[in-house]
């Protein structure tokens, strides 16, 4: 075979292995998100509880780089400190190693089984869950798939003539293999993807395993490198814990590279062939990893807070505010215009932000975290008022038709905006005092219930967004469709509360009125996000003038 069709059907079935370890992922994200999340905000005994956490969440995710982005943002809202996110990723870690160590295994036969199971779950049932459910069956059928396309394309490889060469000066300097193979696992952006590639290399007889072994250890490294990246955006302290994950990540792989150079037998007693070498060395070294640095935790989040202290300058800017609006254009409708929308859409970021952690203050927040959700309120109507006096200005000059019906609209959002900060900080936060206060608890059908609406106005905000900087048709249709959708959401939440009511479930009759609260305010964010999508409508014709039908 031609070298060019070699690279071409290896690159194939790498994409595909990448496309399924992600779609199996999401799949997973989507069906189970707001428990998986739940059950690493409760995780329980201290940094050796986080760390069982983090293997548990990246067994079932098939990513420490995802337990990473919880930590992070958890961290973020002051859920967890610097040491048990730490914790979390060195134990999410050598969950991923056990998710390769699974993958190694070889469950070829299993494959049409599961294509049939997990379309026919996709494909022929409306229901979300088994929907996901299919997705995540069909990922892992197509990570099997995409292994037996490796060894295929791989195979004519073992008679190449380079290939022996490259890998026999990959074999004799493993400081270069080690920094080969992180960079291929940041560029991957998946460690699990990039440790199966490499297993997969070396039962084919393409790599041999004095030139794997570092690889290994340059593929920890370089996952490090990829949650480091990630969440390069998050607020410090956060950032520390991946920092802090990566420099434990260095230090072992250096050691063990060179106790691999002193006692090059050390593989020889991991398994019989290279494969199972190389698999196993990957799950040891993680293993080895988190039962040692686990005590020096505390002393890497010191280090960590020396190596990236929050700056002056940084702190300054925190607190300044910044506004999007050009005071210079508004005798020019059309940047006038632009200006105005730029600032919206930090208005609805400002909002969002003030929403993503509204369920982990409803569940554990205190009244300090909840006081600073609530102070962002300020920057909301500060945002609303600039605004509606800009346009206000603006509106003095000569516009067309389609200029004054936009400034219309832009400030009409704005306003909506506004409502939404103030039912978050009025309504949502107070309820999440009064949980704090009472030290109440929802019950766990009610808490569910509350953790999908909050997860889809989430992603309704995020679409929002996206339709207001991009006004595409399509996305606006499906962005108003969704008002049906919490309607029907909390209808069902309604029935369903006054039926344990009936019943007579203390943690219900508890928290009755707060959930009721809870799931109107959710509600009632979601309907005022859901008109971003009218404007777009209306100018299409897409949008009923009127929900009554006419009088006969």
């Amino acid at each position: 075979m031609h070298p060019f069709l070699i690279l071409l059907h290896l690159a194939a079935a790498v994409m595909l292995l990448l496309w399924a370890v992600r779609m199996v992922r999401t799949g997973i994200e989507r069906a189970y998100g707001p428990a998986l999340r739940n059950a690493m905000r409760h995780a329980r005994g201290g940094t050796p509880g986080m760390a069982a956490a983090g293997v548990v969440l990246a067994i079932v995710l098939q990513s420490a780089t995802a337990v990473g982005v919880l930590a992070v943002g958890f961290c973020a809202s002051s859920i967890i400190g610097v040491g048990t996110g730490i914790a979390a990723l060195l134990g999410a870690d050598l969950g991923s190693a056990l998710v390769v160590k699974l993958l190694s295994f070889d469950l070829s036969e299993l494959i049409p089984g599961l294509m049939l199971v997990g379309a026919t779950l996709f494909l022929k049932f409306e229901s979300r869950q088994v929907r996901q459910i299919g997705r995540i069956t069909l990922g892992i059928a197509f990570i099997l798939l995409s292994l037996q396309l490796v060894g295929q394309a791989t195979a004519p490889a073992r008679q190449s003539e380079v290939l022996p060469q490259i890998a026999g000066y990959l074999a004799g300097d493993p400081l270069m293999a080690l920094a080969v193979s992180a960079l291929i696992a940041w560029g991957l952006h998946s460690s699990v993807a990039t440790l199966i590639l490499f297993a997969s290399f070396a039962a084919n007889g393409v790599l041999p395993v004095e030139a794997a072994a570092p690889m290994v250890l340059g593929a920890n490294v370089g996952g490090g490198l990829v949650a480091v990246w990630l969440t390069r955006g998050a607020a410090l302290p956060a950032r520390r814990i991946p920092l802090g994950n990566l420099i434990f990540r260095c230090v072992a792989a250096a050691i063990a590279l060179v106790a691999l150079q002193l006692f090059p037998a050390l593989l020889g007693g991991l398994g019989g062939s290279p494969a199972v070498q190389l698999v196993n060395f990957h799950v040891a070294f993680n293993l080895c990893l988190v039962v040692a640095a686990l005590p020096f935790i505390r002393p890497m989040e010191r280090l960590t807070a020396r190596l990236w202290p929050v700056p002056a300058q940084e702190m300054q800017e925190t607190a300044t505010y910044r506004s999007a609006l050009d005071r210079s254009t508004t005798a020019r409708p059309v940047l006038a215009l632009a200006s105005a929308q730029r600032e919206l859409l930090r208005m609805g970021e400002a909002v969002e932000a003030m929403l993503r952690p509204v369920l982990d203050m409803l569940d554990a927040g205190d009244p300090l975290q909840i006081g600073r959700l609530r102070a962002m309120d300020q920057e909301v109507n500060r945002r609303h008022t600039d605004i509606k006096l800009f346009i206000a200005d603006v509106n003095r000059g000569s516009l067309s038709a389609d200029e004054a019906r936009r400034s219309l609209e832009l400030a009409s959002l704005a306003i909506d905006f506004e409502a939404m900060g103030d039912i978050i900080a009025k309504n949502l936060l107070t309820q999440a005092e009064e949980m704090s206060r009472l030290r109440l608890r929802f019950s766990r059908e009610g808490w569910g219930e509350i953790q999908a609406l909050h997860a889809r106005v989430l992603v309704n905000m995020h679409m929002a967004l996206n339709v207001l900087v991009s006004s595409d048709l399509e996305s606006a249709r499906q962005l108003a469709a969704e008002k049906s959708v919490l309607r029907r959401m909390e209808r069902e939440s309604h029935d369903r509360h006054l039926a344990r009511l009936r019943a007579g479930a203390a943690e219900t009759l508890d928290t009755s009125d707060i959930h009721l609260e809870v799931v109107r305010a959710l509600k009632e964010v979601n309907s005022l996000l859901v008109k971003v999508a009218y404007p777009i409508l209306s100018e299409q014709g897409y949008l009923r003038d009127t929900r009554l039908v006419e009088h006969v």
